[in-house]
């Protein structure tokens, strides 16, 4: 009887001892993965700041057509951000619509199917949308945009004249849009189907129709998950390279002249078109690029933790 007490007695501090080995050996491993994405971060930021400091303290002369680095800048920087605040205010009412649909509104086996295709978009490559924009709907889009630029031209995004091939800024805003769409209605799906029921059964015994229990309930819910879906979508539509360096017709202005064949181009699709042909100081042009593109897809993260970490100090979503 006492044996067995002792060695009941004696179990659970083994078992303690072997839990507390576990929880050190996780938490050490957790650590050491926090610890080397922020090295890496350091490290990219460290090689983009050393390579682009030539450029950076380079004379005036000694950079591409002897432009200043702002100059030589400035017109990508507008392009990138041009072409992505087109695609993400397409891409956030469809997204929102569409998860919605699926988590609320459609028959399961139909929100299903819904669903998987939706999720489907983002495994198709890069490539395969630029093609598409330049071969099926930059031509359909011509008829649409001569359409603007007739009835709308006193606009300045509908300025023209309107393209006859349909490599302007509005296809490459819709083709970003497609491609971002399944990153921020996947976040806001998720986070729609976790309302609580007993929040949407209320509102319903209360009177309220399905909309406006969707509209008073679920989207107040969910509103931190479409920012965060949204921030992480402008940050993919910042840094796309191959879709829009194949649609856009670059000529290096800045305009907002969405229709024009004359068109801004972007951060990373300008390196892609002149890394292989440079070297020298333009290659350290080329990176510093790469170092203002960092910054700015580092603030919208940054600005977007800042969103929703207040919400939730908030005590809401």
């Amino acid at each position: 009887m006492n044996a067995g007490t002792v060695s009941n007695s004696e179990t659970p501090p083994s078992g303690r001892a072997h839990r507390r080995f576990g929880d050190r050996a996780f938490s050490g491993l957790a650590t050491a993965a926090g610890l080397a994405i922020l090295v890496v971060l350091a490290g990219v930021a460290a090689f983009l700041v050393s390579e682009a400091w030539p450029a950076i303290t380079a004379p005036v002369a000694d950079l591409p057509d002897g432009k200043s680095l702002l100059h030589y800048i400035w017109p990508l920087v507008f392009g990138t951000v041009l072409s992505s605040l087109i695609a993400i205010l397409i891409a956030i009412p469809m997204a929102i619509a569409v998860a919605l649909f699926t988590s609320h509104l459609a028959p399961k086996p139909i929100a299903m199917s819904v669903s998987y295709l939706t999720d489907l978009l983002a495994a198709i490559p890069s490539i395969i949308y630029g093609i598409w924009g330049i071969a099926v709907l930059g031509p359909a889009s011509v008829p649409v945009t001569q359409w603007l630029s007739d009835h709308f031209g006193f606009i300045p995004f509908f300025d023209g004249p309107a393209s006859t091939t349909g490599r302007t800024m509005l296809v490459a805003g819709v083709v970003l849009a497609l491609m971002i769409l399944p990153i921020i209605s996947a976040v806001a799906r998720e986070v729609f189907q976790q309302t609580p029921k007993g929040l949407q059964e209320s509102a319903l015994a209360l009177g309220a129709t399905r909309w406006e229990m969707i509209r008073m309930v679920v989207l107040p819910f969910g509103r931190s998950a479409v920012v965060a879906g949204s921030m992480l979508g402008l940050g993919r539509a910042l840094g796309e390279t191959m879709a829009v360096t194949i649609i856009l017709s670059v000529s290096g202005v800045i305009t907002f002249d969405l229709i024009s064949s004359e068109n801004p181009s972007t951060i990373a699709a300008n390196i892609a078109l002149q890394f292989p042909e440079s070297s020298g100081i333009d290659v350290n042009v080329l990176i510093a690029t790469g170092l203002v593109l960092f910054a700015i897809t580092l603030a919208v993260n940054m600005a977007a933790r800042a969103v929703i970490g207040r919400r939730e100090a908030a005590g809401g979503r």
